[in-house]
């Protein structure tokens, strides 16, 4: 971690300046420009283009935490809450040393569209802390997590923003949450809470089918899209960036419908087996090792290189901005479904669509973690605890509905999947401020 003194006896492990360089993608803006392309197409009011154009709260707070050293780090972590028409906020926490405001807003506003495409009773919101959560201990984090929530205090609750799981936190990270805020309301209100995050371990009120949710997500939109292309998912090819959480669950599911994962990277380098990996293996690998990064059965090649490989498919579900021009020009693949946030730049967009490629766009492929989270947070209400079948049942459905609403609306007018799920869910937020009005 990088320090610089903030204090008397305080490091400081808060990153640069917040404002982009002039290298640095504008994440934030790409997402405005969707927003205002779909807003064309559905012929938004100015006054509803105004108030999605930004956050209704930008939370910032600084708080100071005992290291393993005996040391006291200050760190810095942020809550966007984008939009709540809709109901509570809700968006994910992601630790990560690249964190900015501008990129949570992005995120945010993201989080709007696809509770609304997704036809969730929630807003939209995004969060975090501005750190690498890789070179700190177990004990630390744990505090780091703790410290965070009780800084964040009544900005979140089980119906007002429900924070979830995202890059470089997990189901343990949302339990540590969980029984902050707990402990931080009265003793005879403390049962009520579960619901303050979703994305917990099952025996402390998450729901079965939450890990896996994101990449389920994204396989039922390729399988959905497979059986309208007349695509036959067997013997097909993959490339996977990101072999996290979403990325590890795409290429497990995938490959139990006999798609071979022949490309993966992450982090740490890029690894090719021409053959297939054996995707349960790599998982199992990543989970024990923190990434890629050693595992034995497969060549190590470059960024470059990977990009240049012949698929069929490709799941990028690292970061944003990994996929300009050169990236746009060396795929080989007929179908991109985006299991990360804003893989595609604008440009690399537009080559790929020019090249006749498919693009399953996030705010679609994606949507299957805060749908469970949904799912989640319905069972803390009603002290319920659903099957895994139900589950998954639930969650095809779902993902199924959203797909056709997206296919209708990009018939009607004409316009690709992207903009057809924004206008989707921009249909959906003008009907509501339209019903309620804007107070007083």
């Amino acid at each position: 971690m990088s320090e610089s003194n903030s204090g008397p006896g305080v490091p400081d492990v808060i990153g640069a300046s917040e404002a982009p360089g002039p290298n640095q993608y504008d994440f934030f803006g790409v997402i405005q420009d969707y927003l205002n392309r779909a807003s064309d197409i559905v012929d938004l009011p100015g006054y509803i283009r105004a108030i999605l154009s930004q956050p209704k709260n930008e939370i910032i707070v600084h708080f100071p935490v005992r290291m393993d050293t005996g040391e006291y780090h200050l760190f810095k972590g942020y809550r966007i809450q984008h939009n709540n028409i809709l109901g509570p906020y809700k968006g994910g926490i992601r630790y990560h040393e690249s964190a900015s405001l501008d990129d949570f807003k992005a995120l945010a506003a993201m989080m709007t569209w696809k509770c609304a495409l997704m036809n969730l009773p929630f807003g939209g919101a995004k969060g975090g802390i501005k750190f690498n959560p890789r070179v700190v201990s177990a004990d630390e984090l744990q505090r780091i997590t703790r410290r965070f929530v009780h800084a964040l205090g009544s900005n979140i609750g089980p119906d007002y923003d429900i924070p979830a799981p995202d890059m470089g936190t997990n189901s343990q990270t949302m339990a540590w949450a969980m029984d902050t805020f707990m402990n931080t309301v009265a003793m005879a209100n403390r049962a009520a809470m579960a619901g303050v995050v979703t994305g917990k371990p099952v025996t402390s009120g998450g729901t079965h089918g939450r890990t896996r949710a994101t990449g389920q997500g994204v396989v039922h939109t390729i399988v959905d899209w497979a059986e309208r292309s007349a695509f036959d998912l067997k013997g097909k090819r993959l490339i996977v960036q990101g072999f996290g959480n979403v990325g590890s669950h795409t290429a497990v599911l995938l490959s139990h419908l006999g798609v071979s994962v022949v490309a993966v990277g992450d982090h740490t380098g890029y690894l090719h087996n021409k053959e297939g990996f054996n995707t349960h293996r790599l998982a199992a690998y990543v989970e024990q090792n923190g990434s890629i990064r050693g595992y034995p059965n497969g060549e190590t090649i470059s960024r470059e290189d990977f990009f240049k490989i012949p698929a069929d498919m490709f799941v990028p579900a690292a970061m944003e901005n990994q996929v300009g021009e050169f990236e746009a020009e060396s795929l080989q693949v007929r179908v991109i479904a985006e299991g990360a946030n804003g893989p595609l730049t604008p440009r690399g967009e537009a080559i790929l669509e020019q090249r006749g490629v498919t693009i399953l766009p996030d705010v679609l492929a994606n949507a299957g973690g805060v749908t469970v989270s949904y799912y989640e947070w319905v069972q803390n209400r009603r002290s319920e605890q659903w099957n895994a079948a139900d589950v998954e049942l639930r969650l095809e459905g779902d993902m199924r509905a959203a797909y056709q609403r997206m296919l209708d609306f990009a018939d009607r007018h004409k316009c690709g999947y992207r903009l057809a799920c924004y206008g989707v869910a921009l249909e959906r937020l003008f009907t509501v401020y339209k019903e309620r009005g804007i107070f007083p």
